[in-house]
């Protein structure tokens, strides 16, 4: 029986379609699909039972057919909401019909138990908490920058005092407003008197500015490491606002306790794969200059300098039996 590598993701992907093409070379088999395409484009027949312990049938899209007994490795990207799809119905059948997608159709491909999932999304969904990311990284020896997260105006007030400089920032990313469109809101220096009651109304993280002289991406793809130093010619509080042809990255070495405390961070979250970001107080050679900020579990590496190795790095680990890295 063939083995093949399924790829959950959008149409448009590019991340992903360098790893579909890495796989392609190889002659590994590759099926792709977009669960929100559910309907003529995409069908399936999924059956257990009668014998049966693992689920069984057939899975089609429009140029490919497989059996999810033949998939060896899942490759979870980012697949289009269900709620994109049934966008035209009105809101009672929208809703049901994406709950029921989502639990039928996802709810099988998330129990492939001999398959390795990179990453499994229940794995990502637990791991995209910022607070428990931290508490994670304090526990495993990473310095982290004092923080706070709170809606009582009189406890920022306090952090406020307590630090020479406090920064903002948000826990998931702006949604899409009513035109569709995604915005963005960057991590920002914050003052005392910014604070009122209408901070009362959600939750904010608040933090102890690192007096940082560059930024650190860690990319971790199973036990290999890609990192390379984020310098910002700006000194901005956070290089994303920016114009990305201006950054400079250069390749950095990991502390081996550092990236020790990444690959346990990794096993314990339940993933194979994370990108994370450190603000470096001096050159890097000290463990004493990484301060752990936050690990994006679905994260993009595309457009750093490393890709294509990153690329090999996925190709080889979705290439491998393996078993779920998580349930």
């Amino acid at each position: 029986m063939a083995r093949t590598v399924l790829v959950v993701t959008a149409l448009e992907d590019v991340t992903a379609d360098w790893v579909v093409a890495a796989l392609n070379e190889r002659g590994v088999p590759v099926v792709r699909v977009d669960p929100a395409d559910i309907g003529p484009r995409l069908s399936f027949a999924f059956r257990i039972g009668s014998g049966e312990s693992a689920w069984s049938g057939p899975l089609r899209t429009e140029s490919r057919e497989v059996d999810l007994r033949e998939i060896q490795a899942v490759y979870y990207r980012r697949p289009t909401p269900y709620r994109n799809r049934f966008a035209r119905f009105p809101r009672q059948q929208r809703r049901f019909a994406a709950a029921e997608a989502r639990h039928g159709l996802d709810g099988a491909l998330h129990s492939l138990r001999s398959a390795r999932y990179v990453n499994h999304p229940a794995a990502v969904a637990r791991a995209e908490f910022k607070p428990g990311q931290l508490q994670q990284f304090a526990e495993l020896g990473l310095q982290v920058p004092a923080t706070l997260v709170t809606n009582d105006v009189v406890a920022a007030s306090e952090f406020g005092l307590a630090h020479l400089s406090v920064v903002c920032k948000t826990f998931r990313g702006l949604p899409p407003g009513e035109d569709g469109r995604a915005g963005a809101i960057w991590t920002q220096r914050v003052h005392r008197e910014d604070f009122d009651d209408s901070l009362s109304v959600t939750a904010h993280l608040f933090q102890a500015e690192v007096p940082k002289g560059g930024d650190v991406r860690v990319t971790v793809v199973g036990r290999r490491v890609f990192a390379q130093r984020i310098t910002d010619p700006r000194g901005a509080v956070d290089w994303r606002c920016g114009d990305w042809d201006d950054l400079v990255h250069t390749p950095i070495a990991v502390p081996s306790v550092v990236e020790t405390a990444l690959h346990g961070y990794l096993a314990a979250s339940g993933l194979v794969f994370g990108c994370f970001d450190f603000a470096l107080t001096g050159e890097g050679s000290s463990p004493d200059d990484w301060w752990a900020i936050e690990c994006n579990p679905n994260g993009q590496w595309g457009w750093l300098p490393d890709a294509p190795a990153i690329t090999e790095a996925f190709a080889d680990i979705l290439s491998m039996e393996g078993t779920s890295s998580s349930s």
